[in-house]
Formats: structure tokens, C-alpha cells, sequence
């Protein structure tokens, strides 16, 4: 996490990151459209998680709502950053 975190020092993300994870760097960065660009049309449950953050930071949580049902995640109800670092450390963990 600590390398992820010092990496929004950068200009670009890391090219390897998955796109969740891409999408993450830029939201960090406060580039809402960047990072929803990234995964607005990925099919995968992480990226559908990172979806409804982005919609959670957006305001509209009907929508997020839609997308944490389908990453098959709770809808989140702490600080939107406490739940930037517990998507960013769930998706480095899984990707060892």
C-alpha cells in the first residue's frame, strides 16, 4: 500500500496496474472522469467495486448502489477514504 500510495507522486500510473487499480491512482489524484473512463466498460466484479466508489464520490448513490450489487460487495457506509484504501488493499493483496 505504502508503494501505491507514493506512486501518486508520478505523473502517469504504473502501466502494469489492472484497470481497477488504474482507476484508483487517478481518483487518488482527483481525476474523476480518468478514472471512470478506465472502468466504465470492464466486466470484472473489481472493476464493477471500483465503479461504485466512483459513483459514491460522484454523489449518486443509486447508481453505486447498482454497481456494488454487481460486485457482489455491501454497500459502503465509512469515509470515502477508508473505503479508497480498503478497495486499493484488497485489490493489491489479491494480485500478491
Amino acid at each position: 500500500m505504502a508503494d501505491f500510495r507514493a506512486s501518486l507522486a508520478e505523473a502517469a500510473p504504473d502501466q502494469a496496474l489492472s484497470p481497477p487499480l488504474a482507476a484508483l491512482w487517478w481518483a487518488a489524484k482527483g481525476d474523476w472522469d480518468q478514472a471512470h473512463r478506465i472502468v466504465q466498460d470492464e466486466s470484472d466484479a473489481n472493476s464493477a467495486w471500483v465503479h461504485a466508489y466512483l459513483h459514491r464520490v460522484e454523489g449518486d448513490l443509486g447508481n453505486a448502489g447498482y454497481w456494488y450489487r454487481r460486485a457482489g460487495q455491501p454497500v459502503a457506509n465509512d469515509g470515502l477514504e477508508a473505503e479508497w484504501g480498503r478497495i486499493v488493499s484488497a485489490l493489491l493483496t489479491a494480485r500478491g
